[in-house]
């Protein structure tokens, strides 16, 4: 008899799975599923905690690469060597005995490149060979389809490639960081910088190009222009109409009036009134990155929390696989969700005519879909009391999904567009109006305040009054001065679009659906989480959605400046390259050898390059910041505390004081302010979500005291332990 092991990415993953079949035995690293036509001798379905397996640290190699020094680099080991990640070995061990008694393994992990990461880096840890391995691959944890999955397993070919492929980035990730950070920390350290500079292959080029948009900015020079703008007056109203001309001179469009006799009060004549019917259609299906983007211009989401919330409702079972790039379903999807369209509609409380049940090469192209289709709702629709227990996160972003897709089957958005030409002695105005004629699938999307989008483009159509051909109107006709402006920075949803295109501008749909198909920085999987790393390394601030460039972050690009690790093309074109190897056209040995071509030269070239004087006086800036004194040292009483890297310390470090307070707590970031109450008051305001390394233990909230030590200890409000 074959015995079947299961290894899914996470506890949650596992659940689901298990929700489809019948349950003898739950453990609490396993579950035991009874005999069914899927498995006729029953299964056992284990777990992963993401990563049970990482790369070994550099000392773990070689002793003296524990410690920074310039001349220990390049660390470059012969063989890459892994280790079970700290406080995993129990789940670790588990696993591993379930793979030695198995005949078949089937990895279920998630469908792409990290999943198959983790499956066969766990495999190859465990020392179980020879065994018949499988792949599940899904886009939906519904009973159904996690049913028709299992009866449908992959052999892992195809899965091999994905391993390698992250394997290889992984390996890539590592070396770029360990060398590139301890190359920039050492020697930027010998300029003043008391400081460590984090180093990626990604998330360095992705800062980069922040710092671009903070020069682009900050070096932009304002300039007059000037236009002719004429104000109309005809028997049925007032409208606005302006002259074909646009100039940074003044005289040449005083010119243009004085050639055509304008005083500023003449009469003009309706030249010309034309009349279009336009159609809009609905916007393509979501893929993540645009939900991530609609749901940052909506509710100011960061794409860290749209991924997290559209992971939770996959978990919920009502959305498809969250991490897609494509904004494409297949002909089966859009069976099922046409099937269900009433009951989608019931939910919505909108019961619209719909406009055609027939698939539109718009939204379903099975040539388009390789791994993952299209973020959509799954079969499983959602009971209002089921909506109501959501969080008003998942609320948001299950609507937004749902209202993508319904807005499919809806008509078209129609409207009148009316273009007027006046002429004026000679000189044409033109005037553009329009006139809604039917909402269509707009009217799924009615919400308080318009976004900045909608508003431009309502102001520059205007409603006209009935006007005819041949008309006349009284006109005053006057030159108006304007401004140019700069670029505006970036906000948090449009870092994932500036990534994705490489900074190049995407102002509508069209031009993103062409560079849709350019390889960009990261994945549609990594993208939020690279931005988050460049927030947790202080290289960039989010202030109400704006992004802003730190001091810190000014000075790594500056540093990198000119050479790849600020070069977006570059990076994507190694992104591009490991695809390849996930394709089977390329090798890691490839790959990881222009990655150590690379770490030569840097070692080279970067001494030389960070001797601008543009370093150095952020460098100073920095120092200068870091030594505002935040209070007096309650240690010796004569020095004062302040930020020193990333703990605080007192300036009397060097005559001997010890103190320090950490930077970081319990998964918490410990601010100047709790630092000072600790100095001043000894103790601070409650302090939330403070997360034990324990696994079994949840978050709590306590204040941070100084014992008569001058240590850290924690006082609990007394309300959190009231209730048992």
């Amino acid at each position: 008899m074959s015995k079947v092991v299961i290894l899914a990415e996470k506890p949650s993953q596992a659940k689901a799975y298990s929700d489809a079949f019948s349950i003898k035995k739950k453990d609490k690293s396993f579950i035991e599923l009874n005999p069914c036509s899927i498995f006729p001798n029953g299964a056992v379905i284990t777990w992963g905690i993401g990563h049970l397996v990482e790369l070994k640290q550099p000392k773990e190699y070689k002793p003296e690469w524990g410690t920074w020094r310039l001349s220990s680099l390049p660390i470059l080991p012969e063989r890459y060597e892994f280790k079970v990640a700290s406080g995993k070995y129990e789940q670790f061990n588990a696993v591993k005995r379930l793979f030695k008694e198995a005949d078949i393994i089937i990895n279920g992990c998630d469908v792409d490149r990290e999943g198959s990461n983790i499956f066969y880096s766990i495999y190859h840890m465990t020392g179980v060979r020879g065994k018949i391995i499988k792949r599940l691959w899904i886009n939906s944890l519904e009973v159904e389809e996690v049913q028709k999955g299992f009866s449908n397993l992959h052999d892992n070919e195809k899965d091999l490639l994905l391993y390698s492929e992250a394997k290889t980035r992984q390996i890539s990730d590592w070396l770029v960081g360990m060398n590139g950070s301890r190359l920039y920390t050492l020697l930027l350290q010998q300029k003043g910088l008391m400081d460590s500079l984090s180093i990626g292959r990604v998330q360095s080029p992705t800062t980069y190009l922040i710092y671009q948009r903070h020069l682009e900015i900050e070096n932009f020079v304002p300039k007059p222009f000037y236009e002719i703008e004429g104000n109309f007056t005809a028997a049925n109203g007032k409208y606005k109409g302006k002259a074909k001309i646009k100039s940074e001179k003044q005289e040449e469009v005083q010119q243009l009036l004085n050639q055509h006799n304008i005083t500023g009060k003449d009469t003009g004549i309706i030249k010309a009134v034309s009349k279009k019917e336009m159609r809009i259609k609905s916007p393509k299906l979501h893929a993540l990155s645009t939900l991530q983007a609609t749901a940052n211009k909506r509710w100011k989401y960061s794409p860290k929390k749209v991924l997290d919330t559209v992971q939770k409702l996959y978990d919920k079972k009502i959305l498809s696989y969250p991490r897609t790039d494509t904004q494409y379903i297949t002909e089966n999807e859009f069976a099922y969700l046409s099937a269900n369209l009433e009951s989608y509609q019931d939910l919505i409380e909108n019961r619209f005519t719909t406009a055609s049940k027939w698939p539109s090469k718009r939204y379903v192209d099975g040539s388009k879909v390789q791994e993952h289709y299209a973020i959509v709702p799954t079969k499983k629709v959602p009971t209002r009391a089921k909506i109501q227990v959501l969080s008003t996160e998942e609320r948001n972003i299950y609507f937004e999904v749902l209202n993508t897709t319904l807005a499919m089957f809806h008509h078209d958005y129609v409207y009148e567009e009316t273009k007027v030409t006046t002429d004026v002695n000679g000189l044409d105005f033109e005037t553009v109006g329009k006139t809604e004629i039917s909402k269509g699938w707009k009217e799924l999307f009615n919400h308080g305040s318009k976004d900045s989008s909608a508003k431009k483009d309502e102001a520059s159509t205007q409603a006209l009054p009935k006007l005819e051909k041949g008309e006349k109107v009284k006109s005053v006709v006057k030159m108006k001065e304007g401004m140019t402006t700069p670029p505006k920075p970036y906000t948090e949803g449009q870092l994932i679009f500036m990534m994705k295109t490489c900074g190049k501008s995407v102002e509508n749909e069209e031009e993103m659906e062409i560079l849709n198909e350019v390889e960009g920085l990261g994945t549609e999987a990594t993208r939020s989480g690279i931005i988050e790393t460049i927030k947790k390394h202080q290289y960039i601030e989010v202030r109400k959605n704006i992004v802003h460039i730190t001091e810190k972050g000014k000075i790594l690009c500056q540093s990198i400046e000119g050479n790849l690790l600020s070069s977006p093309s570059m990076t994507a074109k190694w992104e591009t390259y490991l695809k390849k190897i996930g394709n089977g056209n390329g090798t890691p040995q490839a790959f990881l050898g222009s990655i150590t071509k690379f770490l030569y030269k840097l070692i080279e070239e970067v001494p030389g390059q960070l001797n601008a004087e543009s370093i150095q006086q952020n460098i100073d800036v920095v120092k200068k910041v870091n030594q505002n004194p935040i209070a007096l040292c309650p240690r010796c009483k004569k020095g004062s505390i302040s930020v020193n890297r990333s703990y605080y310390s007192c300036s009397e470090y060097a005559n001997g004081c010890k103190q320090t307070f950490p930077g970081k707590l319990l998964s918490k970031n410990i601010t100047e302010k709790q630092v000072k109450d600790l100095c001043t008051k000894g103790k601070t305001n409650v302090i939330k979500g403070f997360k034990p390394k324990a696994k079994e233990k949840r978050k709590f909230d306590a204040m941070l005291i100084l014992k008569n030590d001058l240590t850290i200890g924690f006082e609990f409000p007394k309300k959190q332990f009231a209730k048992k």
